[in-house]
């Protein structure tokens, strides 16, 4: 007789029935949960991407396709946004509404899902500077991911502030967590000839869980083929791996390592994600239902990453280095989309892959539990187009700004300001007055420039647009050392120069070099006609949304459009709350922000051409969408009901 869903337990109720006397155990080949067996079926969910009004509806889903384990990183940039200042939740931050940690946990057990907490202090992710908050950078000195004594000092800090959260939420404490990561793919950072990883940085993180009462499973992942146990603690910290394919390598190599205990793969990559420039990444979902059915009969357990990736926004992605050089030239940049080809897309609808997996889990797992029934997808619509309405000018934002006087540039996250802890995020300004310029004058940027410059004379455009990819090689971007613009054919007597640099989101992985990143224009001095240029006023354009609330001096456009940097406004009236993508292809580049609240970057350069902009976001009545366009403004803001990506064929 086959047992019905309505009779079957919950996960808990299987688990925890008779009380719980021990966490997740790895002394046996294979897992055992308060000493019953368990295979790990987990899927990667990051609750700061997603819209807290959705975090239960996605885990729903999660669970729906069978899976019993939800796996979360923690974000140390977003909950210690300024040193000292935390925000889980009700800290005021603008990303606030993600940041409740314990009500995200406590509707992962909701909703019956065991819970994988990966806290860092450094978590990749694809996500800015890899979770590490900017103000770190004002330490001269200091080295990350060591046990170097200044950087420790503010790990352990962080750490007691959000580790007693967390414990409370430990398994065998009646809650979620199953299992904590200490740090996160640290073989990564070996160098031959240059670096080793700390083990003793290890050894101090893993003090700082315990002092901090944890007592569920301590673990770390790496490229196990790669890497060997050189990220880890041997036969302290238990090893998981990370692969997009060849599982049986992986666990082999594991198996060898760590003799007679579990195997799993903390980070079965499902999918990929996109960098500014490049097509729009999917991964084969033949290749992927294989690559899980062979974790399945090996078997082994696994985290799929990301099972629903979400969006990185405001100005939270991250980027990497191209084959790991430790200047600028190969930075690669983040989309705001963090779709990740993934079984539930960025707007939480379901995929072949999603399909594939509950198929195969329902075949595999041995262990029958109540399942729910698969939620209904959300509705998506397409408003209706609107006019852009108002314009302000880049000088006219200026002229009510606050001015920070320098003798040079210098980076943003040196800045003086959000009570001594810098910029980080967003745009920095450097403007010169009073300037005379002769005709076919040469403007120098010595270094690289962090990230991208737009250049303004008298207000003027003066260095090019970015509308093909190859313009990525020129005069502005950070491909270009000691890049040079000639001025044009005129005079300028006491001009004003303006130097617009965007921060378009710090490495989140690479060497520890890379680790060492500053914003702006910091490499070298600022040159006219190679003399160095100095007394410069400083303007940090951070868009927060009390900034943003307060801007004033709206007026109508000219017939004209202006060419360079702009704010535009427009509002939209919605009779419901309902998700949409904002269509950016007639607009060049910049971001977009819903009811003062960055929604995230746009570039005409692909692959993504719309923003998700989940109903959440959205009021019932009028709306006001600005958008900060650096080159060519649109004329209206359009909006789709599916996401719209761009394909390229070769260097356009």
């Amino acid at each position: 007789m086959s047992l019905t869903t309505d009779v079957l337990p919950t996960l808990y109720e299987h688990y925890t029935s008779g009380g719980i006397h021990s966490g997740l155990n790895t002394d046996k080949p294979y897992f055992t949960l308060n000493d019953k067996n368990i295979t790990l079926y987990s899927g990667a969910l990051h609750y700061f991407r997603v819209p807290r009004a959705y975090w239960r509806n996605r885990l729903r889903k999660l669970r729906a396709a069978g899976l019993n384990t939800v796996e979360t990183y923690v974000p140390w940039n977003l909950h210690e946004p300024q040193s000292g200042w935390y925000d889980f939740g009700k800290g005021g931050s603008d990303m606030e509404d993600f940041l409740d940690l314990t009500e995200f946990l406590k509707i992962a057990q909701e909703e019956d899902l065991f819970a994988l907490v990966r806290s860092g202090p450094y978590i990749c992710a694809e996500w800015e500077f890899g979770g590490f908050p900017s103000w770190l950078l004002r330490e001269k000195h200091i080295k990350f991911r060591t046990s170097d004594a200044t950087y420790m000092k503010y790990v352990k800090r962080y750490f007691n502030v959000l580790l007693p959260i967390l414990a409370l939420l430990q398994f065998t404490k009646g809650g979620p967590i199953i299992g904590f990561q200490v740090e996160n793919e640290y073989g990564s950072t070996e160098r031959p000839g240059k670096f080793v990883p700390d083990r003793a940085y290890l050894r101090q993180l893993r003090d700082i869980f315990l002092s901090n009462n944890i007592v569920e499973l301590l673990y770390t992942s790496d490229g196990t083929s790669l890497h060997d146990d050189r990220g880890t603690l041997p036969g302290v910290l238990f090893q998981t791996s990370n692969f997009g394919g060849s599982p049986e390598v992986e666990f082999g190599r594991l198996l060898e390592l760590q003799p007679n205990r579990p195997v799993m793969a903390m980070e079965f990559w499902v999918g990929w994600f996109d960098h500014w420039s490049e097509n729009h990444h999917v991964r084969d979902a033949n290749a992927f239902q294989n690559t899980t059915q062979r974790i399945l009969q090996y078997p082994a357990s696994f985290n799929m990453y990301m099972f629903h990736g979400g969006t990185s926004f405001g100005f939270m992605n991250g980027a990497n280095v191209e084959n790991g050089r430790d200047d600028n030239s190969g930075y690669q940049p983040d989309t705001t989309s963090y779709d990740y080809d993934a079984p539930l897309t960025e707007n939480g609808d379901y995929t072949m892959k999603y399909i594939l997996v509950k198929d195969l889990l329902k075949k595999y797992n041995k262990i029958l539990t109540r399942i729910p029934q698969t939620p209904h997808e959300t509705p998506c619509i397409a408003y209706n187009a609107t006019p852009i309405t108002h314009q302000l000018l880049l000088h006219e934002v200026l002229e009510k700004q606050d001015i920070i006087h320098s003798q040079n540039v210098m980076p943003m996250e040196l800045l003086p300001i959000n009570n001594n802890t810098g910029q980080s995020y967003g745009y920095i300004v450097y403007r010169k007055k009073l300037l005379d310029i002769p005709a076919d004058s040469v403007l120098r940027i010595g270094g690289r420039v962090c990230d991208s410059v737009v250049v303004l004379l008298n207000g003027n455009l003066v260095s090019k647009p970015l509308t093909r990819v190859k313009d990525l090689n020129g005069f502005g971007f950070w491909k270009v050392q000691n890049g040079n613009l000639t001025l044009g054919p005129n005079n300028y007597t006491e001009a004003v120069l303006d130097l617009v640099v965007e921060n378009w989101g710090r490495v989140n992985f690479g060497s520890l070099e890379q680790f060492k990143q500053y914003k702006g224009l910091w490499q070298d001095g600022v040159y006219l006609n190679d003399k160095m240029i100095q007394n410069w006023e400083i303007f940090p354009l951070e868009f927060k949304k009390s900034w943003t609330e307060k801007l004033t001096g709206w007026h109508k456009p000219t017939k004209t459009w202006t060419v360079g940097p702009a704010l535009y406004k427009t509002e939209f009236f919605a009779n419901e709350s309902m998700d949409t993508y904002v269509d950016m292809r007639r607009w060049c580049k910049g971001i977009v922000l819903i009811n003062n609240f960055v929604l995230g970057r746009y570039s005409m350069i692909g692959p993504q051409q719309s923003l998700y902009l989940p109903g959440p976001f959205v009021k019932q009545g009028w709306n006001k969408i600005v958008v900060f366009e650096h080159y060519n403004p649109g004329e209206e803001i359009a909006f789709s009901d599916k996401p719209i990506f761009k394909t390229r064929n070769g260097n356009k």
